[in-house]
C-alpha cells in the first residue's frame, strides 16, 4: 500500500480507502462486513469512510463495533452529514452539525473523527453558519479536519474565501466527488480548483458502480448478486452504463490491463490514482478477498499511453 497526504492537513492516508456505504449499512451480513473492515486494515488501508445516513446510522454502528479495540491512531476515520436522519433532522445548520457529530461519535465509539464532511451543499443554510459550526467542532476536538462531497466549484470558492473575512474559520482539506473513467466531470473545474487550494480528492465510485470491474457483459443478464440486480440500489444505478456499447468498451480494456498484469478493476483504480490531486480511491466490498484485488492497484506504474487509449475507448462509448 502506498500513502498520500490529505490536502494541506498533514494527515497521511492510504491510496485505497474503505467505504462503508454498501458494506456495513446492512447490504452485507454483519459478521462478513466486520471481516471486510478487518481485512482492509490488514491490507494497509488506513482511511475508512462512512456517513450518518448510510443505513440511518447502521453503517456507523457496525463500524464502531468493527473498530472497537483497535488503536485509534492506526486509522483515519471520516464521516459525513447532510441527508435526512429523520423527518426534521437534515442539512448543515449549526444545530444539525452539533447534533449529528455527537450522534456519529456515539455510534462510532470514538472521541473524534479525523475528517467531517458535508455530504452535499445546503442551499437552505447560509454558508457562513455552516462553516462557523464546522470550525466550532474542530476547536472542540470532535473533528480534526473538514471536507465536502459533490460541491460545485463556485460554492468551494466561496467557502475558501471565508477565512479572510470571518475569524477562526477552518479550511476544507478534502473533496469527495464521483470520479472514474466513466465519469470525469470533476476534471473540468473541481480538481483544478482544489489542486491549487490544498484540497485532495477522496474519490467515490472509482469503479463506476462496479461496471469497471468487467463483471457486466454485453448481451448477458446482470449477475444476480450485483448492484445492478439489487432492487434497493437500482434507483441510484446509472442504467446507461449497462448499454452494450459501454460494456463492450469496458471489455476492450482487458488487453490493456493485461499488458501490465492488472485486472480491469485494478487498471481502472490505477487510472484514478494517476491524478496527483487524488488522495484516495474509495472501494467497497461484500467479501474480504475483493479487498485484496483492489489494494493491489496501489502504487502500480502504468505507461501513460495505455491510459490515453483507455480514455479514447471509454469516451467513444458514452452518449453525449
Amino acid at each position: 500500500m502506498k500513502y498520500r497526504k490529505l490536502g494541506d492537513s498533514g494527515v497521511t492516508i492510504s491510496e485505497i480507502a474503505f467505504g462503508s456505504w454498501l458494506t456495513t449499512s446492512g447490504g452485507v451480513q454483519k459478521d462478513q462486513a466486520i471481516a471486510c473492515v478487518h481485512r482492509a486494515l490488514d491490507c494497509g488501508i488506513t482511511l475508512i469512510d462512512t456517513a450518518n445516513v448510510y443505513g440511518r446510522g447502521v453503517a456507523e454502528t457496525v463500524l464502531g463495533e468493527a473498530l472497537s479495540g483497535i488503536a485509534r491512531e492506526s486509522y483515519v476515520l471520516a464521516t459525513k452529514l447532510f441527508f435526512p436522519m429523520s423527518e426534521t433532522d437534515r442539512g448543515l445548520s449549526r444545530a444539525q452539525i452539533h447534533k449529528q457529530i455527537d450522534a456519529s461519535l456515539t455510534r462510532l465509539r470514538v472521541d473524534y473523527v479525523d475528517l467531517y464532511q458535508c455530504h452535499r451543499y445546503d442551499d437552505a443554510t447560509p454558508l457562513e453558519e455552516t462553516m462557523t459550526a464546522l470550525s466550532e467542532i474542530v476547536r472542540a476536538g470532535k473533528a480534526r479536519h473538514i471536507g465536502f462531497s459533490e460541491w460545485p466549484a463556485d460554492k468551494i470558492e466561496a467557502a475558501l474565501a471565508l477565512p479572510g473575512t470571518l475569524p477562526g474559520i477552518t479550511k476544507f482539506v478534502s473533496s469527495q466527488p464521483q470520479y472514474s473513467l466513466l465519469h470525469r466531470a470533476p476534471e473540468q473545474a473541481v480538481i483544478p480548483l482544489c489542486a491549487k487550494s490544498g484540497i485532495s480528492q477522496i474519490v467515490w465510485s472509482p469503479l463506476g458502480q462496479g461496471v469497471l470491474t468487467g463483471k457486466y457483459l454485453p448481451g448477458a443478464a446482470v449477475p444476480a448478486d450485483s448492484r445492478a440486480a439489487n432492487d434497493s440500489m437500482k434507483g441510484a444505478f446509472r442504467q446507461q452504463w449497462l448499454e452494450p456499447k459501454v460494456l463492450a468498451a469496458v471489455q476492450a480494456l482487458k488487453p490493456l490491463a493485461a499488458q501490465v498484469d492488472l485486472t480491469i478493476a485494478q487498471f481502472a483504480l490505477a487510472w484514478v490514482l494517476r491524478e496527483p490531486n487524488v488522495g484516495a480511491a474509495i472501494i467497497g466490498a461484500s467479501r474480504p478477498e475483493q479487498i485484496d484485488e483492489n489494494v493491489a492497484a496501489s502504487g502500480r506504474q502504468v505507461p501513460p499511453e495505455l491510459f490515453v487509449e483507455a480514455e479514447r475507448i471509454i469516451s467513444g462509448s458514452l452518449s453525449p
